[in-house]
């Protein structure tokens, strides 16, 4: 039974290769959020329609946006709806849509927001603060350890401890640029 659930995590690990989400490392990473943004407004248009249909007609039957078997699903779906006048997609699903290609869109605004900077580093008194873009990271190397204070300061931060480059590093954002300079200056 062990070697079961063993194999069987290996086969989920597998399944959910390519998955996670984007990081902006990725030289896909804008045609991939665009795709998504295409997709979910599509899905939004689709829910409008169909709702408007439905309330046109009072029925799903011959909707031209959907096939017969996802009008029966949704059918279905309002029947064990506990709403005293359910709709096919009701409004926290389109609400909760549009606010996913918000995000999304918001997320392509950072990532145009870090390729136009193209800054690599600065040095302080008592270090120097790296720009990895290929790691994806902000890192702040210090001549010495730095005081419980400055460690205070840098966990606070959101950076962390990186054994294996010998940095305080954190994942590369505007706010992980920014907050390198407060801590350095």
């Amino acid at each position: 039974m062990e070697e079961y659930n063993e194999i069987q995590g290996i086969l989920d690990r597998i399944r959910s290769t390519g998955t996670g989400g984007l990081t902006t490392n990725d030289p896909n990473a804008r045609e991939k959020i665009e795709k998504k943004i295409e997709a979910l407004d599509g899905f939004q248009n689709t829910m409008k329609a169909v709702n408007a249909y439905y309330r046109k007609h009072g029925t799903l039957d011959g909707c031209p946006d959907i096939t017969p078997d996802q009008a029966l699903s949704l059918a279905a779906g309002m029947e064990r709806d506990w709403r005293n006048d359910p709709k096919p997609f009701e409004a926290y699903q389109l609400s909760n849509n549009n606010a996913k290609i918000h995000r999304l869109r918001a997320r392509l605004a950072e990532l145009d927001k870090l390729s136009a900077n193209t800054e690599t580093g600065w040095t302080f008194d008592g270090g120097t603060v790296e720009i990895c873009r290929e790691d994806n990271r902000v890192r702040i190397f210090h001549d010495s350890k730095p005081d419980a204070d400055v460690i205070s300061e840098l966990k606070s931060h959101g950076f962390k401890w990186a054994r294996s480059v010998g940095a305080w590093q954190r994942q590369l954002t505007e706010n992980a640029i920014n907050a390198a300079r407060r801590i350095t200056n």
